[in-house]
């Protein structure tokens, strides 16, 4: 017997419907599977490429850098460039719809191989360059700064072959002695940053800490300019060896600037030396005659003789009120300060000569 039309009809309906409700859950599950497969791959370690694996038994690290103005396209196909273990148009989908494609930062960064897409994408959304430090240290030379930068990680060096006026030239100072122009300071930079750009950096903050520092001068000072107040500073830093002793060494030089009495400093004899200077400095040195020693010539050398830190900069501005004219090394780091050249003749007999007054 033959089923009647309409009910053949209803059962070809309810077959479409539940194979079309078949058809939804699948599919919904699909979704559901491949957006799990995503959020996990998001989490996963790139990892890096075979090839890169083959180049080293154990590589730490991929150096990636991005241009200012690449797209992020071009970022997703970089990273994989740069031996990342990851699917470029996948890595460029995820950053899309993630929203923060925009808001890729250039710069120079460093990638893992526990890194995930999610971690590096965050690294360069935040601008979280891989930096290095470099050290200028109270005291040093230019000299001394220049071969720190030579020798500093990852840091270009654009200025081998130069010569001191032209490094200053390059730095937009030209005709200014290098010497004591650098603020002593601990300086970041990314892979790839040239010696330069931290030259220009510290000549920067010595700018500022000059320019504070002198606003605060006293109306009564025997100093005439900035550079004047740069060049007892590095004279104080040099001659200081225990921190609060600064206050009242730099007294002593304002004292015999006030007077006209010569500075006879140690440190401004030696730098006049230059290479000649071997460790020992002898009397036939004090009585030599340069630009720089301050035995023979009266008031402030022509230039700094290194690089004052922001303590000897506010005692060269702010010396103690004494009236001492002479100090000597005590020999445990600090200094026995004099009055009279008596009294300093007994003081560098008892901390030089290991004399004391009372000996036969």
């Amino acid at each position: 017997m033959s089923r009647p039309a309409s009910k053949a009809r209803k059962s070809n309906t309810s077959r479409k419907k539940l194979s079309w409700g078949v058809f939804l859950t699948l599919s919904i599950l699909m979704l559901v599977a491949v957006l799990a497969g995503a959020l996990a791959w998001l989490e996963l370690p790139m990892g890096f490429k075979p090839s890169v694996l083959s180049e080293s038994s154990s590589p730490q690290v991929l150096d990636l850098s991005i241009e200012p103005g690449t797209s992020p396209k071009s970022v997703a196909q970089a990273i994989s460039d740069a031996g990342a273990d990851v699917s470029p148009p996948l890595l460029r989908l995820w950053f899309r719809l993630s929203g923060q494609d925009r808001a890729i930062k250039a710069g120079s960064y460093e990638i893992t191989p526990d890194m995930s897409p999610r971690t590096v994408l965050n690294m360069l959304a935040r601008g979280e360059e891989s930096l290095r430090y470099v050290t200028l240290v109270e005291g040093w030379t230019f000299k001394q700064f220049k071969q720190t930068l030579a020798k500093s990680e990852a840091l270009k060096s654009s200025t081998q072959g130069m010569s001191d006026a032209q490094i200053m030239a390059q730095l937009g100072r030209p005709s200014v002695h290098p010497e004591g122009r650098f603020y002593p300071d601990t300086y970041s930079y990314s892979k790839g940053s040239t010696d330069l750009a931290v030259m220009n950096r510290a000549l920067k903050a010595m700018d500022k800490q000059l320019a504070n520092i002198w606003a605060q001068k006293p109306g009564i000072l025997a100093l005439a300019s900035p550079d004047e107040l740069l060049t007892l500073a590095s004279i104080v830093e040099k001659e200081t060896g225990r921190a609060s002793d600064r206050p009242i060494i730099s007294s002593v030089f304002h004292n015999r600037l006030k007077i006209g009495m010569r500075l006879q400093t140690d440190p401004t004899v030696i730098y006049g030396l230059g290479d000649a200077f071997d460790g020992n400095l002898r009397r036939v040195d004090l009585r030599t005659d340069t630009p720089y020693n301050t035995y023979t010539r009266a008031g402030l050398p022509p230039t700094p003789i290194a690089m004052p830190g922001k303590a000897a900069l506010k005692a060269a501005i702010e010396p103690a009120a004494s009236n001492f004219l002479y100090f000597v090394a005590k020999g445990d780091g600090s200094s026995h300060f004099s009055q009279s050249l008596n009294e300093h003749n007994n003081a560098v007999n008892k901390y030089q000569r290991g004399i004391s007054k009372q000996d036969p």
